[in-house]
């Protein structure tokens, strides 16, 4: 398990830097939805930190324990870097709605400056937000056992620690959980209503593929992470044991990350012609060394 996670890890960050690189540094992926993508990547590379390090160093049998300012910190970030991609998702769904239902205003909405502060704006909403859970239940009293029942310190497996009534504080996550989740999931398919109309209307084939190819790698993207955190924050827990969740935060938190750079390179023809031109600029300066 151990090999795994890490090689996981380490793909997870690499693909995500490659990304960040190859915007940075071609202009011609200088667009707000690059910027998007490339927001995304950071966003991804902080999120998988946030757990796989501490999970690494439990599979070696290291010392397990973790401070109590330490985990609430790792409950804080982990979660505030959650609600940030639920929102940039939204805001990647909007940029797409400009694009294809509103092309004539889109250079006009889009500019730069709009579009660092819609980034921005999604950051400042996750890091608020989490805010309130955790301060909630930072000030519950923990007098049973001290053993965190996970790989990480997730909500549910902290509360389960509380020796007092938690319906408060279960229902003030689940709360900011269904809003930090379902209003953006609502808007992304408000948003595709009108994009997938929008395409219905594009009379040749080959336009309307052009104008959704735009939006699968986005729709692949929300679809994992919504379907994954939805499950686990929103739904009701039921029958569900606690291996069962740990399995479905092992999936969300440590694999779907791992899976964005591929999706959005791979199904990319514009980072994927880039990608190409540097892999062939790399192999000509290689040969004229040797």
């Amino acid at each position: 398990m151990f090999v795994v996670i890490l090689f996981v890890y380490l793909i997870t960050i690499t693909g995500n830097v490659v990304i960040i690189l190859v915007v940075r540094m071609e202009t011609c992926l200088h667009s707000p939805m690059y910027l998007f993508v490339s927001t995304l990547s950071v966003l991804e590379i902080a999120y998988i930190s946030a757990t796989v390090p501490k999970l690494l160093t439990l599979l070696l049998g290291a010392n397990p324990s973790v401070s109590f300012v330490g985990c609430f910190i790792q409950l804080y970030v982990f979660h505030s870097l959650g609600i940030s991609e639920c929102v940039l998702l939204g805001v990647m769904a909007f940029d797409r709605y400009l694009a294809i239902c509103k092309p004539l205003h889109y250079n006009t909405i889009m500019t730069s400056q709009h579009c660092i502060q819609l980034a921005s704006f999604s950051w400042i909403v996750g890091f608020l937000a989490a805010l309130i859970p955790t301060i909630f239940t930072a000030q519950m009293p923990f007098c049973t056992s001290n053993k965190v029942n996970h790989f990480f310190c997730d909500m549910a497996s902290i509360l389960s620690l509380a020796c007092t009534d938690i319906t408060l504080n279960i229902m003030v996550n689940t709360s900011v959980a269904a809003c930090a989740i379902m209003i953006p999931l609502f808007s992304i398919l408000g948003f595709y209503v009108n994009i997938i109309w929008a395409i219905l209307l594009i009379k040749t084939t080959e336009g309307r593929y052009k104008a959704f190819s735009t939006c699968s790698s986005h729709l692949i993207v929300a679809g994992l992470f919504y379907g994954s955190a939805t499950i686990v924050y929103v739904q009701p827990k039921g029958g569900r044991s606690v291996e069962h969740d740990k399995m479905l935060a092992l999936m969300y938190a440590v694999f779907t990350p791992m899976l964005n750079p591929f999706i959005y390179s791979l199904r990319n023809k514009d980072v994927m012609q880039v990608v190409k031109k540097h892999i062939r600029r790399l192999k000509l300066t290689r040969a004229a060394q040797g």
